[in-house]
């Protein structure tokens, strides 16, 4: 692919959009590419296996149409708990009613309810709270009577077949990678998918049974770990350390935890990832309105700059783009906020937390911190990246200053993984091996993008063989 990325007027912040109806052609993708997408997500919670490939060749056939690298996100639904089918369908759920969970999958009874849980009713006690219908629903156990779960609604409303179930402060015994998503990770990893996330992730070997699972496959996928359940919160540094990459999925974690706590604790789980580097999605509606209007409302602008000041890398839409009335809009509309919050950030008048992340080589850490500092003393036009597996450039995203950066490397999946990295522009056929080619080759694309003039100064962070696991070469060049 001929790569013909601009660094501007694209957000510096990456936008992770869903796949879906709204959007599903690949005239329509290249357009959001064009708006400014980074990522595509796939949601295995929708469609079967050929729905996927087909949406696959289209976001490949749009990212070659429009030359730009963009990212696939492989959106594993894990083990979501739903309702069974209801007896009455919708049921009203009164204040003070009592409703009986029961085994099976079918309601034989208005008042009877049954999951695609089996041990649903086993492992609910009393005191317990049922969430139901993305929380607008709450029950809480009174009693249990043999394999009959007795509830009281406390927090009437309407619920339908097959909405979700949530228990915060259950202790379930469902495994995080069901049989459904390990086989939705193996057409990943065949399909040479960029990033998988694991929903529901309770503790750092979750992570661990997903990667091994990919790299048994051969895959080299990121795995992300979404962070939606409150055990997550127990163990948050071990699991982003044990994750590629995270998502704060605002959705369930806001019906599992107190929808009061959800600011606080994304600017936990936001900064603990600027500290640890790893990147970070702010997920689940951001432009929520924008499903049927063509502007956010003033929450929703401010809810998106919030998560940019947090230190989040991508912030990603899901309805807005997968059915919402105006795809296009929204991306745009989300580019024209992170561009106008961005100078916060880059100026210095809002400061994220250091990065300290150990998994980088400390050759390569100093190199690149090092060539920021000159890139800034010197006014530098631009900074570039060679990389082997990413780590380098996902190091560099972390520094969040004003010097536009491109990523380089001699591998597809790699470059396609740099797609998710705060402002990293990820570049394809430049002759990485070649000093003297590589300084060429970008500074002639630099001059046909209009961002390198004559006179202007780039900052490169490369290699040799002699540290094949560092970025030990650091080099200042100046455009003739």
């Amino acid at each position: 692919m001929s790569e013909t990325a601009h660094v501007a007027p694209r957000a510096r912040t990456k936008i992770v959009a869903t796949v879906g109806p709204a959007c599903n052609t690949p005239e329509m993708l290249a357009k959001l590419i064009e708006a400014g997408v980074s990522v595509f997500r796939i949601n295995t919670a929708h469609g079967n296996e050929q729905q996927r490939s087909e949406v696959l060749a289209k976001i490949r056939q749009a990212s070659e149409a429009t030359g730009r690298i963009v990212g696939v996100l492989v959106d594993l639904a894990g083990p979501k708990i739903r309702l069974g089918e209801l007896f009455e369908d919708p049921t009203e759920c009164k204040s003070g009613e009592v409703f009986r969970f029961v085994p099976g999958d079918k309601s034989t009874a208005r008042d009877v309810l049954t999951s695609n849980y089996a041990p649903l009713t086993s492992e609910l006690n009393v005191g317990d709270n049922v969430m139901l219908a993305d929380g607008t629903v709450s029950m809480q156990v009174i009693s249990k009577k043999g394999s009959e779960v007795h509830a009281r609604v406390v927090q009437a409303g309407t619920i339908r077949t097959r909405q979700g179930i949530n228990l915060p402060g259950v202790k379930l015994s469902v495994a995080s990678l069901t049989e459904a998503d390990m086989a939705n990770a193996l057409w990943a990893a065949k399909n040479d998918i960029d990033f998988v996330s694991l929903s529901f992730v309770r503790k750092p070997v979750d992570v661990l049974l997903l990667r091994e699972l990919l790299r048994s496959h051969g895959s080299s996928a990121a795995v992300i770990s979404k962070i939606e359940k409150p055990e997550a919160l127990e163990q948050l540094s071990e699991i982003i350390a044990a994750s590629d990459g995270v998502m704060v999925a605002r959705g369930d974690l806001g019906v599992e935890c107190d929808v009061a706590e959800i600011a606080v604790v994304q600017k936990r789980i936001v900064g603990e990832c600027q500290r640890l580097g790893k990147p970070v999605i702010v997920a689940t509606q951001m432009l929520d309105s924008m499903h049927h209007s063509r502007r956010p409302t003033r929450a929703e602008a401010t809810d998106v700059a919030n998560a940019i000041l947090d230190g989040a890398d991508a912030c990603m839409l899901s309805g807005e783009t997968a059915i919402g009335e105006f795809p296009v809009e929204v991306i745009q509309t989300m580019n024209r906020i992170m561009l106008a919050t961005e100078p916060m950030l880059t100026s210095g008048v809002v400061q994220l937390c250091s990065c300290e992340a150990d998994d980088v080589h400390p050759i390569t850490a100093a190199a690149v911190r090092g060539g920021a500092t000159i890139a800034a003393q010197l006014g530098a036009s631009l900074m570039c990246i060679a990389t082997r597996g990413g780590g380098t450039c996902r190091l560099r995203a972390k520094q969040r200053d004003a010097v536009p950066t491109v990523g380089l490397s001699d591998s597809p999946s790699v470059l396609r993984r740099l797609s998710l990295f705060w402002g990293v522009t990820p570049l394809s056929g430049a002759p990485v091996h070649d000093g003297p080619q590589l300084r060429a080759h970008i500074e002639n694309w630099g001059r046909e993008q209009g961002i390198i003039k004559a006179g202007d100064r780039m900052v490169f962070v490369t290699g040799t063989n002699f540290y094949p696991m560092a970025q030990n070469i650091l080099v200042i060049h100046e455009a003739e």
